[in-house]
């Protein structure tokens, strides 16, 4: 486990209460996280795990409780403030331009005149800090030039090159391959060892168990428990998030498929940029079989 400072929380959330129309998205959540730790958010989805962050983050305002930064209370109107004192955010779907280049990306909308470089000393120091966390990307391809994958390093380097030190990711393994999911996860620990405080939001277990470092278990808006990696077995967090134990896998019934009733062959589709989204696809279905597609977002 990474290296904390366990007498002063980076984050600390008391208290927080979130209501939209029917329905009460937080109730009272108290959340702690350390530099250092890998914090992951667990949950059904809908449990509240991105409106909390999104407390956190300045994209909602909440209806009750307070937020600590550093050992002092601070109030959060905006993204732009959240950045202000370290916080930033990753969600979901990117927040990229496509038709600009990775550098651009990285500087727009910033007002410092310290962001400000020369373009060769801007890409060094785009490099440098890819470089540093593993994040491997070119600072002058253009946007929708790369894999989704390629784009969510962009996103985490607009971050760090703001100076964030608290980072959310919400769901971001709903996006990529086996091995780009793997690279994630040995650059969050690299940025862990360094103090970064990370908080995950997910609701896979294995990548709960294989990464985090504590995990606060989320149900209908409440918190369940919060517990050290170490301590939970997957009984226990199921559990927590269900709110029952975990039913045994169905007994798969022996069945003879029947005839063809849809057959699709050699088919190809651009997508709206013109760019190839289906290569020669083929593919059958019979009566009495569910046939899978499988793949990560993105891919057609």
């Amino acid at each position: 486990m990474a290296t904390r400072n366990d007498a002063v929380p980076l984050v600390q959330m008391r208290g927080m209460s979130k209501r939209f129309p029917g329905v009460v998205a937080n109730d009272r959540i108290d959340l702690t996280v350390h530099a250092g730790e890998i914090h992951a958010l667990l949950g059904e989805n809908g449990a509240g795990k991105t409106t909390l962050m999104k407390l956190l983050y300045g994209v909602y305002r909440p209806d009750a409780g307070e937020i600590v930064i550093d050992g002092k209370a601070v109030e959060i109107r905006n993204p732009q403030q959240a950045l202000q004192l370290g916080i930033g955010m990753v969600f979901q779907h990117f927040t990229l331009i496509p038709s600009l280049t990775v550098a651009e990306n990285i500087i727009l909308g910033l007002s410092s005149p310290r962001f400000y470089l020369p373009p060769e000393a801007l890409t060094a120091r785009i490099e440098a800090v890819a470089s540093r966390y593993g994040l491997s990307v070119q600072p002058q391809a253009r946007v929708w030039q790369l894999s989704v994958g390629e784009q969510q390093r962009v996103e985490l380097l607009k971050l760090l090159y703001r100076g964030a030190r608290i980072l959310i990711l919400d769901e971001p393994t709903a996006v990529l391959t086996p091995p780009e999911t793997r690279l994630l996860f040995r650059t969050l620990r690299s940025m862990a060892r360094q103090g970064y405080a990370i908080i995950f939001i997910t609701h896979k277990l294995d990548e709960v168990m294989d990464l985090a470092d504590r995990i606060t278990v989320l149900r209908q808006g409440r918190v369940m428990a919060t517990l050290q990696r170490r301590e939970a077995t997957r009984g226990d967090l199921v559990r927590l998030m269900v709110g029952r134990e975990m039913l045994p896998r169905p007994q798969r019934l022996p069945l003879e498929p029947g005839e063809e009733i849809l057959t699709v062959k050699e088919l190809s589709a651009t997508d709206d940029r013109g760019l190839p989204a289906l290569r020669h696809i083929s593919l059958t279905v019979r009566r009495r079989e569910i046939l899978g597609v499988a793949g990560v977002a993105g891919n057609g």
